[in-house]
């Protein structure tokens, strides 16, 4: 399957059009894409009502991918995750079957230990057998050991832009699943991407092995760019026999229309 939202549901209001005009944002955006980013929880916890009812407010085929708290990745440097991580799961588990990857984002500061990592990824593999994903920014993480500890794991490496290390644009560790996220660039955050950028990746997730799920989160979010790349992205691949989760550009506006 493939999976092509943005971080956050909000709808631009340049982007308005793409939507349907009833209901909450978040069922809004649903109805158009076929996934979000969560990415508050990276800030603050929510109750695991109210993951119930941003599930509820979503078609079935809908999924949520979840930043899993700084806390634990920026505070603690993956260490005494116990505690904070049982929550977060228990949290999340509000969103029933709707809960897809939980991303691991590191800070650049944090290298590779092993010990440390192995530790971290063995409890949350403990706790939670559904796809977690992890997007280091620090050069270490992007080396064969690495690698063989995510894969051991079951931790797909996100691919990211912009690159801030050798490889990281290129998905590693387990390859059961493919992320990517793209920041924008030149200006992370507020560039937007141009036609070429996304032919160019559209060709690229085409070329992932059938039957592994693909994710591509857009996080240009500053100036409303992560909405539209979203929805020019899944128009070019919306013959792709990929291209299977939410509705197509194309149902979308005809139901809009009528």
């Amino acid at each position: 399957m493939l999976f092509i939202g943005t971080a956050g549901w909000t709808i631009p209001p340049a982007s308005a059009h793409h939507c349907g005009t009833s209901g909450t944002h978040l069922a809004r955006y649903a109805g158009t894409l076929p996934c979000v980013e969560i990415n508050s929880a990276f800030y603050r916890p929510h109750a695991a009502t109210t993951y119930a009812r941003w599930a509820a407010a979503t078609p079935p085929g809908f999924r949520f991918s979840i930043k899993v708290p700084r806390v634990l990745t920026h505070d603690r440097a993956l260490r005494r995750p116990l505690a904070v991580l049982s929550r977060f799961l228990d949290e999340t588990s509000g969103l029933g079957v709707k809960r897809g990857p939980l991303l691991v984002q590191l800070p650049p500061s944090l290298s590779f230990d092993g010990l440390i990592a192995g530790r971290f990824f063995a409890i949350l593999r403990e706790r939670h057998d559904g796809p977690v994903v992890c997007e280091p920014r620090h050069p270490d993480w992007f080396t064969a050991p690495a690698d063989r500890l995510l894969r051991r794991h079951r931790v797909a490496r996100v691919a990211a832009d912009p690159v801030r290390a050798v490889g990281a644009d290129e998905p590693g560790g387990w390859d059961g699943l493919v992320y990517y996220r793209l920041h924008g660039s030149p200006r992370t955050y507020w560039s937007r991407y141009d036609e070429a950028y996304l032919e160019a990746l559209a060709r690229r997730l085409e070329s992932h092995p059938t039957g592994t799920d693909v994710w591509v989160i857009f996080d240009n979010t500053a100036t409303g760019a992560a909405f539209e790349n979203a929805w020019e992205l899944r128009r070019m691949l919306s013959s792709s026999p990929r291209s299977r989760s939410g509705p197509s550009p194309a149902a979308a506006s005809s139901r809009r229309a009528g």
